[in-house]
């Protein structure tokens, strides 16, 4: 039987699950979006990463004894809807580049409130850590991306 802590913990972490898995598909969504092949072939590879970090927060759920999420939110699909359409009035690397940013600074804020959650336990805060190492390292790679974008 999950314990109250327990069922904290695998509630953080599927939420964690839920945008992270959004942001894999919004990167999926961005790779096709763009016009640049280097600009393709990089969102992919971020879209990659998001899988396996969104990968390695389901099996600690399961390790909880819970059932992890395997779906992004219905928000996000309606904001990915938005962002065809807009896309389809813009059509600019600019653009897509601007959205990718925009959504590494609420991931990143996600798990930064996750990580301050003192509710949650500490093996699974360090897994929490360990996952927003790489949705750090993805958000500071955006916001460089955008910088040198408009430098150009």
């Amino acid at each position: 039987m999950a314990t109250p802590s327990t069922n904290h913990d695998i509630k953080v972490l599927n939420s964690l699950i839920e945008t992270t898995l959004d942001s894999a598909d919004g990167y999926g969504q961005a790779s096709e979006s763009a016009s640049n092949t280097s600009y393709k072939n990089l969102f992919q590879e971020w879209s990659t990463e998001r899988q396996r970090v969104a990968t390695d927060l389901q099996g600690q759920v399961r390790t909880l004894g819970g059932k992890p999420d395997a779906d992004g939110s219905a928000l996000a699909a309606g904001h990915r809807m938005f962002l065809k359409l807009k896309d389809s009035v813009t059509k600019s690397d600019e653009s897509v580049i601007d959205e990718v940013e925009r959504g590494e600074d609420f991931i990143k804020a996600k798990f930064e409130h996750a990580i301050e959650d003192n509710e949650l336990s500490a093996s699974v805060r360090d897994v929490v850590i360990r996952a927003y190492t790489s949705i750090k390292s993805g958000h500071d790679q955006a916001r460089n991306l955008k910088h040198s974008f408009k430098r150009n």
